[in-house]
């Protein structure tokens, strides 16, 4: 590793390695990656207690430490790169984007992947909106599917300041994918839009040709409001 820091937290990372939880952690994520047998509330505490001893990271060498995690085998070393930046997300510069456009498309899966787009990515761009064009265009674009997924889900949390229009573009250019990761963040990206204006969700799912995976996601937010809206009478 080229960081000291980095090097001193994957050390007790590794200290702190359960063997006998780590088959099961692996079997839940595919087998895609090793893990240490690390639960997230243990790893929470160990980074805690870590940075209690030497204090957060100067922002200069947060590329370099989320790096050399990075490129570590080990998926708790990954989750414990993505603590660090999201303690500092505040204070991130478009400078990062391409950090964070770097850890999208390596050791890529769900449970990284939807933390960066919605936590780090959405954070960053709600902050610092003339880049969303550049950023996410490319994205949308890009043969890289966990990177179109970033593009449609980087507005999860954006509520009344979501860019309706783009939203819907983004969701239109990939309706036609078989990929279950892209018709699933269609969906999860409807439905959380839909409880800030359910009528535009609704109509622009009837006017839309979506997979019916996107579709029953989308509408679980209105379906569940409907139902209890008959329920109470």
């Amino acid at each position: 590793m080229q960081n000291a820091y980095a090097l001193g937290i994957y050390q007790l990372l590794q200290a702190n390695r359960n063997e006998s939880l780590a088959p099961d952690m692996e079997k839940y994520m595919r087998r895609l990656f090793p893990f240490l047998g690390i639960k997230s509330p243990q790893r929470v505490q160990i980074v805690r207690d870590y940075l209690k001893q030497n204090g957060l990271p100067p922002l200069a060498d947060l590329p370099t430490i989320c790096t050399d995690l990075w490129n570590t085998p080990e998926r708790e070393a990954h989750y414990t790169a993505l603590d660090l930046l999201e303690k500092q997300v505040k204070k991130l510069t478009p400078d990062y984007l391409p950090l964070l456009e770097w850890l999208i498309t390596h050791h890529s899966w769900w449970d990284t992947v939807d933390l960066i787009a919605t936590r780090l990515v959405g954070v960053l761009l709600q902050k610092y909106p003339q880049h969303i064009p550049a950023y996410t265009q490319k994205w949308i674009e890009s043969p890289n599917m966990w990177l179109n997924r970033t593009a449609i889900l980087f507005q999860l949390k954006y509520k009344s300041n979501t860019d309706e229009a783009l939203l819907f573009n983004y969701v239109t250019r990939c309706a036609a994918s078989k990929a279950f990761f892209i018709q699933k963040a269609i969906g999860w990206a409807l439905r959380e839009y839909s409880y800030t204006n359910a009528l535009a969700v609704k109509q622009f799912i009837a006017h839309t040709p979506l997979a019916s995976l996107s579709i029953r996601e989308g509408l679980k937010g209105i379906n569940k409001r409907r139902g209890e809206e008959k329920e109470g009478g």
